[in-house]
C-alpha cells in the first residue's frame, strides 16, 4: 500500500486548511473538555473559565520549545546559514522533546500567576494532553512524514518521500503507544496517585521508554544519522535523558509535591 494522501482538506484562495493542523485542533479541543472534567472532580482547583488561558500558555510553550530544539539539537548545520528561515515552522521542523520543555515553562509561568502548584497545571496538562499525541502522529502519517526504516514484515506501507520500498508506519506505532496507551495509563492512574506530581513524572517515564523502543522502528533524521557506532539515535538519546529526568521529577514529587484531594464521584 501507498500513502499518498493529499495533506490539504481544502482552499479558500492562499489559504490552504491541512489534515496536520486539524489533528492539532482537534487534540486541543479534547484537552479542554478534559480539563473542564479535572476541575469538576476536584483534580484541577482551576476555575473552567481560566481554562483557555492555561492552553494558551501551553501552545506558546510548545511551539516555542518545538521550534527552538528543533533548529538548536536537531538541524543547526543548516539554520546558521539561513537565518532569515528560524521561524518558518509552516516550513516544518518541530521537536517534540523541546515541546516538552516549553510546556514545562509554559506550565510554570502559569502556575505562578494562578497561585496554584506547578505539579498540580504539570499532572492535569499531561492527563489532558497526551491524547493529542495520537491525532499528531496520525497528521503525521497523512503528510507521509517521520516514516520508519525498511522493512519486508507485513507492516510495511510505501511512503513517497521515502523512496519505492516498504517501510515501517511509525507514525502508528507513536500514535498508539504514544498517545492512547499512555493516555489510558495516566486516567487509571489518576484515581490512586497520593500526591501531585507523579503522574506527570509517570508521563515522562513513559513517553520516554515507548519513544526509545519505536525509535529502532523510526528512520534516523537525515542530517543526524546515528550515533555510538550506528546504534542510537538523537530521539533515543533525548529519551534517555527524560526518562532519567522523569526518575528525579518522581522521587522529587513523591516527597514534596502536594496531598491529592479528589470529589467523591473520582
Amino acid at each position: 500500500m501507498v500513502v499518498d494522501f493529499d495533506p490539504i482538506i481544502f482552499s479558500l484562495g492562499p489559504v490552504a486548511v491541512r489534515w496536520y493542523g486539524l489533528m492539532y485542533v482537534v487534540g486541543f479541543i479534547i484537552s479542554g473538555l478534559l480539563l473542564k472534567v479535572l476541575s469538576k472532580r476536584g483534580f484541577f482547583p482551576l476555575p473552567a473559565t481560566k481554562i483557555d488561558s492555561l492552553i494558551t500558555h501551553m501552545i506558546v510553550g510548545m511551539f516555542l520549545g518545538a521550534r527552538t530544539a528543533y533548529v538548536f539539537i536537531y538541524n543547526w548545520d543548516y539554520y546558521r546559514d539561513h537565518l532569515s528561515e528560524l521561524a518558518m515552522v509552516w516550513q516544518g521542523g518541530l521537536s517534540f522533546h523541546g515541546a516538552i520543555v516549553g510546556m514545562i515553562l509554559g506550565g510554570y509561568v502559569f502556575a505562578k500567576k494562578n497561585g496554584l502548584s506547578f505539579f498540580q497545571v504539570m499532572d492535569n496538562t499531561c492527563l489532558a494532553g497526551t491524547q493529542g499525541l495520537f491525532f499528531g502522529r496520525m497528521g503525521n502519517f497523512i503528510n507521509g512524514e517521520l516514516y520508519g526504516r525498511v522493512t519486508d514484515s507485513s507492516f510495511g506501507l510505501i511512503f513517497p518521500a521515502g523512496g519505492p520500498y516498504p517501510r515501517h508506519p511509525s507514525q502508528l506505532y507513536e500514535g498508539v503507544f504514544e498517545g492512547a496507551v499512555l493516555t489510558l495509563i495516566l486516567w487509571l492512574l489518576l484515581p490512586r496517585v497520593k500526591r501531585y506530581g507523579v503522574i506527570s513524572a509517570v508521563f515522562l517515564i513513559g513517553y520516554g521508554v515507548f519513544r526509545y523502543f519505536i525509535e529502532f522502528f523510526r528512520e534516523a533524521d537525515a542530517q543526524l544519522g546515528y550515533y555510538f557506532g550506528g546504534t542510537t539515535t538523537m530521539g533515543q538519546i533525548l529519551c534517555l535523558i527524560m526518562i532519567a529526568f522523569g526518575v528525579t521529577w518522581a522521587i522529587f514529587a513523591m516527597k514534596k509535591g502536594r496531598e491529592v484531594t479528589l470529589s467523591p464521584q473520582a
